[in-house]
């Protein structure tokens, strides 16, 4: 009997400190209804961003386990200046498909995964000034190239859920297939087993693919106009997006978002590219 009231109050007492270890732990991201977001941001003492980990060389973990890329310098940069220490940041990993769900269920503070200024999205988020122009662009196999939309009916087209890709083909041109995938991996692993006759993507990323995957060509370089690539936040939070605007306003002034392109992009673009067809400095287009 004895042994037994033991064992009981053995329970009780783990219980009673796994609640009080969960309400610790709690306690780090519970939001306070009464601060504002970056009095939020700053009473926890770090800033939660969104960004991809499989889509080189804009966002993605390497082998060290670290994040790398043109969206996570920019997004180190943010939390430097905000916080006073670019360690302050803590990545998010997010997929195409859930980046607005997770601004709206109040896992990120922000978005920085590449993230394209649609109408669409305008109605569940709210987008910052741009620090990229970007338009879609399809690759396809050297031995069966596609250089023209024409040319995909009767086809499979390979895109990724939640993409400017998919909702451009999808509204479009209904009459070709779509194989959709959540995760760039997937998608490009689907492209290299051919089992699609090309891939939609944004050009930034299918002609940096191209150039690391031999026997893959991009035929379409730009298709759907230019759109622009913005930081987002929560629908409403005026006073996060101000200071974002006043953000890239201020690094603009050092050609900031120019040395990300030098650190991130340029090694993998070379000399193919001007910085200039990508990279809106500032926030403001030109």
């Amino acid at each position: 009997m004895k042994s037994i009231k033991k064992i009981l109050a053995a329970v009780i007492t783990g219980t009673v400190l796994l609640g009080a270890f969960a309400g610790c732990s709690k306690s780090a991201t519970t939001t306070d209804s009464n601060k504002s977001s970056i009095e939020q941001i700053k009473a926890n003492g770090k800033i939660r961003i969104g960004v991809f980990s499989d889509k080189p060389p804009f966002g993605y973990v390497d082998s060290n386990g670290k994040n790398q890329g043109f969206d996570v310098v920019i997004a180190k940069r943010f939390a430097k200046d905000l916080l006073g220490d670019e360690s302050k940041v803590e990545f998010v990993l997010v997929e195409a498909a859930n980046r607005v769900a997770y601004l709206e269920s109040n896992k990120v503070d922000i978005i920085m995964a590449n993230f394209t200024v649609t109408d669409e999205r305008k109605q569940k988020v709210d987008f910052a000034n741009p620090y990229m122009k970007v338009s879609l662009g399809i690759v396809s196999p050297d031995d069966a190239p596609i250089t023209s939309v024409d040319q995909l009916k009767g086809k499979k087209l390979i895109v990724n859920k939640g993409t400017t890709a998919e909702d451009y083909f999808t509204k479009n041109h209904p009459e070709i297939e779509l194989l959709k995938f959540d995760q760039n991996t997937e998608t490009f692993e689907a492209m290299k087993d051919k089992r699609g006759a090309g891939l939609a993507h944004d050009n930034t990323e299918v002609l940096a693919w191209a150039k690391s995957n031999p026997g893959f060509s991009v035929g379409v370089p730009s298709l759907g106009g230019i759109d622009s690539i913005a930081p987002a936040v929560k629908k409403g939070d005026t006073e996060l997006l101000n200071w974002i605007n006043s953000e890239l306003e201020t690094i603009g002034k050092e050609n900031f978002i120019h040395k990300a392109y030098e650190e991130t992009l340029k090694p993998v673009y070379g000399d193919s590219v001007s910085p200039d067809e990508l990279v809106v400095e500032g926030g403001k287009l030109k």
